[in-house]
């Protein structure tokens, strides 16, 4: 089974509502696809989404790395040759972790279809049943209330608290979010980069002494500001996640070696794809620290085969977050991977199980 041909197409997914971060906000979901061909006839499928603020991919860098950076140097590589591939994609471009992340989704669901077997089972099998937590856009406290006791309702028991706009609102956020669902959800917090270091510890200090219990907070400062995470894990009682702060292998290592978190936030779109999502799974186990596993505002094509990689590497990834289909008005893809509210559940067909993808634009 050969590469033959990279293609490229657009897909565009309203989303329920407007999905709101203290970086950004976003109405539908717009993402690169790509396709494998083979001279087999088979076809694997990868996603990227634009995502400039936090990993510097748009459409058009996405598109032209591949196009003109990746896609020659794996024409007529055999799929068999799994780590060459991954090796050659990786060494390709220096960043551009998207259009790498795209590429490597499509090979290894090519690479598992290969062998006629889902690619968890590729990856090293474990039970195809996930929960994920979903996302609280950041808004006016009562539509957040509202949205939370709606998530609650619709059976989700983690709910991913968007905050980071204004210090003093976001701890009243909390707290009404809290008393309006606790015993019900575990509440996440997700500050996107918006707080300081100082801020950080006043909110989580403030929320831990109103007996606000929190399973987590993700990157409450800076990506690059490491010391600015160790300072806020030394000092909360809360466990602190690190998102932008880590994208690599080698940047965990060191957040790792520094205490600067205490648990880490795998997105296949940060780590370039499968390939350093495994590795840095393993580098955690090996430091006996807990992953999530994220992701951008993607569809079930990529979020897809982050599922996967849950499933296979459970033991250390403890923690679920691929809440994007379910932001999504609707599911565009017939594949393997069912999204039915908080359960995500993996059928038992080859790679990523593809049969179709709705309202698919094809690029030139």
């Amino acid at each position: 089974m050969k590469i033959t041909d990279i293609k490229f197409a657009m897909l565009r997914v309203p989303l329920k509502t407007p999905f709101k971060t203290a970086l950004r906000t976003v109405e539908k979901v717009e993402d690169v696809i790509v396709i494998v061909e083979t001279d087999t006839g088979h076809v694997g499928y990868g996603e990227a989404p634009a995502t400039a603020v936090i990993t510097g991919d748009t459409h058009g860098s996405i598109i032209e790395a591949i196009k003109t950076m990746i896609k020659p140097k794996l024409i007529g590589e055999d799929i068999e040759d799994l780590n060459r591939i991954t090796h050659l994609i990786q060494g390709s471009i220096v960043k551009n972790y998207s259009a790498k992340a795209a590429v490597e989704i499509a090979v290894y669901d090519l690479f598992a279809q290969r062998y006629n077997t889902p690619l968890y089972k590729i990856l090293g099998g474990g039970e195809p049943t996930i929960s994920t937590d979903i996302t609280i856009s950041v808004d006016y406290i009562d539509k957040m209330v509202k949205d939370s006791i709606d998530a609650v309702n619709r059976g989700f028991e983690t709910l991913k608290i968007k905050v980071g706009k204004d210090i003093g609102v976001d701890i009243e956020r909390v707290k009404a979010i809290y008393a309006a669902v606790e015993g019900k959800a575990l509440l996440r917090l997700d500050a996107n980069q918006g707080w300081t270091a100082k801020e950080a510890v006043y909110a989580l200090t403030k929320l831990e002494d109103a007996g606000v219990r929190l399973e987590l907070v993700e990157q409450p400062v800076k990506g690059y500001d490491l010391e600015g995470m160790k300072y806020i894990t030394e000092r909360v009682h809360t466990p602190v996640m690190a998102d932008e702060s880590t994208f690599g292998p080698k940047e965990v290592i060191d957040l790792i070696k520094m205490r600067a978190a205490d648990i880490i936030n795998i997105k296949l779109m940060k780590t370039g794809g499968i390939s350093n999502a495994i590795r840095i799974a393993d580098i955690a186990e090996t430091f006996d620290v807990q992953c999530m596993i994220g992701c951008m505002l993607e569809t079930s094509i990529s979020v897809a085969a982050a599922a996967h990689l849950a499933v296979a590497k459970s033991h250390v990834i403890t923690k679920v977050d691929l809440d994007g289909p379910s932001l999504c008005a609707f599911d565009p893809v017939v594949g393997n991977v069912k999204f039915n509210g908080a359960e995500i559940s993996i059928e038992n067909t080859p790679g990523l199980g593809i049969k179709e993808i709705k309202g698919l634009e094809m690029l030139g």
